[in-house]
């Protein structure tokens, strides 16, 4: 299946504008023949709305999953999409996958929360990877700091993942992080990574860019630097298995051993 990947600097505190947005992109994404599209982390309100982040957050998630699910019908696309997710008291950095027929398949609530931005708005998730069949697919979604974490994306291969999508909001200066250790994780776990960030200046962030789409070999498959782009690669579970015989670190692993991992 080909998948598509929006990177783009969205309109902070703006909905309307983020789902007018996803919706032409999604439309693109079928002329280019992609069966799911990925955006950015929090997209739909963006990341960084100012002192007043928890509360403005708080105030623009109601009726988002809606708009979400409206567009994945008309379009007849898949869509895994960045927004805020409240329930009761809690509010969570959410990553909402719905199916082209409105269904929604699998949410991953955010579960490394990164710095004070995190912290003071967002409760953390408690699934460590989610996991969603499509496609002829199984896609794993980490959020951004997950992807960091090798035990997430050791988790998601584990699972059977043979790609591991994160929207993520990554800032200046942690280039490194998408430009060595994405590649890195889908080596390391012969896995497919698609990571996709905003561009561009908000807040207190100037975001990196650098979205890709990474092979199980570790080969980039589609990346960019700076600017709005919409990426389309191929995910192909046979290179998942061709990179399971080549490089068997999942087979010869000593799970056994592995106890102070988890004791500390």
């Amino acid at each position: 299946m080909d998948i598509a990947c929006l990177q783009t600097a969205g309109t902070t505190g703006d909905p309307a504008a983020n789902l007018a947005a996803l919706d032409r992109a999604a439309a693109e994404a079928v002329s280019r023949g992609a069966g799911l599209l990925i955006t950015p982390e929090m997209f739909l309100t963006g990341y960084d709305l100012g002192p007043d982040t928890p509360a403005r957050v708080r105030a623009l998630a109601p009726g988002l999953l809606e708009g979400v699910v409206a567009i994945a019908r008309e379009r007849s696309v898949a869509l895994l999409v960045g927004m805020p997710e409240v329930e009761g008291d809690a509010c969570f950095n959410t990553a909402v996958f719905v199916a082209p027929d409105g269904e929604v398949l699998g949410r991953h609530r955010k579960v490394h929360l990164f710095g004070e931005i995190d912290r003071a708005a967002f409760t953390a998730g408690d699934r460590l990877v989610t996991t969603v069949d499509f496609g002829g697919l199984r896609i794993a979604v980490l959020i951004c700091y997950d992807v960091e974490f090798p035990e997430a994306v050791r988790a998601a291969a584990l699972a059977g993942a043979h790609l591991v999508a994160v929207p993520t909001a990554q800032m200046h200066p942690f280039e490194w992080v998408a430009e060595q250790l994405v590649r890195a994780r889908a080596w390391e776990n012969q896995v497919h990574v698609a990571y996709v960030d905003h561009d561009g200046r908000e807040g207190a962030f100037d975001y990196v860019g650098r979205s890709s789409v990474v092979g199980p070999d570790g080969s980039v498959l589609a990346s960019v630097e700076h600017g709005e782009a919409l990426l389309v690669a191929r995910v192909d579970p046979g290179a998942v298995e061709r990179a399971q015989r080549e490089n068997p670190y999942l087979a010869d692993r000593r799970a056994e051993l592995y106890g102070p991992l988890t004791d500390g």
